[in-house]
């Protein structure tokens, strides 16, 4: 892993691009946005707080759009696709969370599954036909503490744990981008699919209703050693910008990839596995309803 040189000053690249980027209203997906309007892209903010989407557009400034969406409901998701009006240069599948306690989506999905995977699946499956360049999946380095049956996602043959429910969630992510970009390769079709891992940042993951305490600790330990939300955007923003090969995953440089600068970088064993990810495929489009599209 060499050391990245990488800066916003690469940026110009998306200048009048159309990006669409989830989970826009905080941490990396705000900094995510923020950089991509700066740089001159037109940037959908896909977020499900749209009250507050419209507080981080004025923030932003250039030319954003706020459009809802919440991704543990596929119903929302579904809506955000039909009333999403043209094309899309490209699609950032950023947002993300972390369960602190076992709960299902709307749809009867485990949260963290449903709303780290299963919804951001769909919606791509949806859109992909719109999607002009490039799929962005921000997966996690916490992928390789993870195991996945895609016979049990819900993991309701197992004890749940956080650790486990959001683990197993950042490895979907890690083996849906490993098919995709065999999908996208095998089809010659113009779209590219990267992955990326933001290292620790000090963004609002773990900022949960009655978790104010926890919360604090962590943001602190965050704030002390953590990359800043800018740090944490880059290997998202390197994928756009770097003559880099399909499938490829970002990082960061530091120990233990928890900060630094972006770099190419491996992924575990498991997340290699095509015909694991294969599986998975096939149990996320009986979940979801939805399909390739291409």
């Amino acid at each position: 892993m060499e050391p990245s040189s990488w800066s916003p000053s690469r940026l110009g690249i998306v200048r009048g691009k159309r990006i669409v980027v989830t989970g826009a209203t905080n941490g990396i997906g705000f900094a995510t946005a923020r950089a991509l309007a700066g740089a001159g892209a037109e940037v959908v903010l896909a977020v499900r707080n749209a009250q507050l989407g419209n507080e981080r557009e004025a923030e932003i400034g250039g030319t954003t759009e706020v459009a809802q969406v919440d991704l543990a409901d596929l119903s929302s998701v579904r809506r955000f696709v039909d009333t999403l009006d043209g094309e899309v240069d490209i699609l950032i599948d950023n947002a993300g969370m972390v369960p602190q306690h076992r709960a299902s989506t709307v749809d009867g999905f485990e949260t963290a599954i449903g709303t780290n995977f299963l919804g951001p699946f769909a919606l791509t499956n949806l859109l992909l036909p719109r999607v002009r360049e490039r799929v962005v999946l921000v997966g996690s380095n916490a992928h390789r503490n993870a195991t996945i049956d895609p016979e049990d996602l819900h993991l309701r043959q197992v004890k749940w744990r956080i650790s486990r429910s959001y683990a197993q969630s950042k490895l979907a992510v890690m083996l849906w981008g490993l098919e995709l970009d065999r999908r996208l390769r095998e089809g010659g079709s113009p779209v590219t699919a990267m992955l990326c891992d933001p290292g620790w940042a000090a963004s609002n993951i773990s900022n949960k209703p009655k978790l104010g305490v926890v919360h604090k600790v962590v943001q602190a330990a965050a704030n002390t050693f953590a990359n800043d939300i800018d740090a944490g955007a880059a290997p998202t923003l390197y994928c756009l910008t770097e003559p880099i090969p399909p499938g490829s995953y970002v990082s960061v440089d530091g120990l233990r990839a928890l900060r630094g600068v972006p770099v190419l970088y491996g992924r575990s064993a498991l997340a290699c596995d095509y015909d694991l990810a294969g599986r998975l495929w096939a149990a996320a489009e009986k979940e979801t309803g939805t399909s390739y599209p291409l």
